[in-house]
């Protein structure tokens, strides 16, 4: 069982402000290809779809890296394999950024995927070891609000540097801020001992930890599947220019740090009822998006129920139990969805439409809603 790690209240605060730079770090360097997909692929002579490989694969990479990592360091402490990690990131962007042509860069994106898998499996769950017990959901909140900043400032800030530099300076930006944040943990995190090895038996998944699974599967794999392609929407589609495109994502990513820190505070009571509204407003914007010319309010939606996704499923898994092996198992299931959703809707932009890959992500979603329901009535009261 992990403790609360003894320091003062003020170095509890900016060791859980610094981890969640470093969450806002991960993801931006995750989601990069999403602002800069249409300018990276014609560079490098790609199609779009085979250019959305750089979504899948190191989402793949991240899936296996978090358990194999969460079991492989589990005598070690955190503070330094998290260090580590992140100096992968940097030189995994700088590599990026240098990329001569697309097979490199797809290297250089699966090292993205370990120090993905790796971080998250250890982070997300880091609430509980840095905050006191009444204050783990919003710790828990704060570290997985750099997901949504992400989208506010982090992928907007791609497209805004490439639209000037080209999209190899915002890998090399990304690389740079890599590097300066190994410092800032080293400076602010305690030392964070690693767990003891577990009991034979006790990797068992409970009955309600795979539901919490399937439900990441199916969410956050048809929020990916549209995500990726949102770009190439807004500008075939919606027939959007840079700058919509720019205000769309800014408004998307500013509605997810809302729906973060707002699911957060309910979930951490009952998460289920809060992921099955998310689910909803998920589906409700992807299945408006290809019927509305003027898509800014439905990104909004869509940003509001993706933006809490994260934080709800990460607070069922610490309400169910399953510790940092169970954290990394849902960061698993995360990235195998990230790869699943953004292969499949490559695989429908090239072969079908793009407004098609929309009405994928909605029947994801309301499917999801609909076995949280059914789920959730089969439960007991107070579950």
């Amino acid at each position: 069982m992990t403790t609360l790690v003894p320091t003062p209240v003020r170095a509890r605060r900016l060791a859980v402000s610094s981890v969640a730079i470093g969450t806002f770090t991960i993801v931006t360097s995750e989601m990069l290809p999403v602002g800069l997909l249409t300018s990276i692929a014609s560079d490098l002579g790609v199609s779009p779809g085979t250019a959305g490989l750089m979504m899948s694969a190191p989402g793949l990479v991240a899936a296996v890296s978090a358990p194999v990592l969460a079991i492989a360091t589990r005598r070690l402490d955190r503070r330094a394999v998290l260090l580590g990690l992140m100096a992968l990131l940097a030189v995994a962007n700088l590599a990026g950024a240098l990329a001569p042509g697309y097979p490199v860069m797809l290297a250089a994106r699966l090292l993205t995927g370990v120090s993905i898998g790796g971080f998250w499996a250890f982070a997300a769950g880091l609430g509980a070891r840095l905050a006191p017990e009444r204050h783990v959901g919003r710790a828990t909140s704060i570290i997985l609000a750099g997901v949504s900043v992400a989208s506010v400032l982090g992928v907007p800030a791609a497209t805004f540097v490439s639209s000037f530099a080209g999209w190899r300076a915002a890998f090399a930006a990304m690389g740079v801020l890599a590097l300066a944040l190994v410092a800032l943990l080293a400076t602010t995190l305690p030392p964070l001992p690693g767990e003891a090895p577990a009991r034979r038996g006790a990797l068992r998944l409970s009955g309600p930890l795979k539901v919490v699974l399937v439900l990441t599967v199916l969410i956050v794999s048809g929020h990916f599947a549209a995500y990726t392609y949102v770009r190439p929407f807004l500008e075939q589609v919606s027939h959007a220019g840079p700058g919509l495109v720019g205000t769309a994502l800014l408004l998307y990513g500013a509605a997810g740090v809302l729906g973060n820190f707002a699911a957060g505070a309910r979930a951490a009571r009952n998460p289920k009822p809060v992921l099955i509204t998310l689910a909803a407003l998920m589906a409700l914007a992807t299945a408006a998006l290809p019927l509305i010319g003027l898509p800014l309010a439905v990104l909004v939606v869509w940003g509001l129920g993706y933006g809490g996704v994260g934080v709800t499923l990460q607070l069922w898994i610490m309400r169910e139990g399953g510790g940092e092996l169970g954290t990394a198992l849902f960061v698993g299931a995360f990235n195998v969805s990230i790869a699943l959703g953004s292969l499949a809707g490559g695989r429908i932009v090239d072969g079908v439409s793009i407004s098609a890959v929309m009405w994928l992500g909605a029947v994801l979603s309301v499917l999801a809603a609909a076995v949280a329901g059914i789920w959730g009535r089969s439960r007991t009261t107070g579950s």
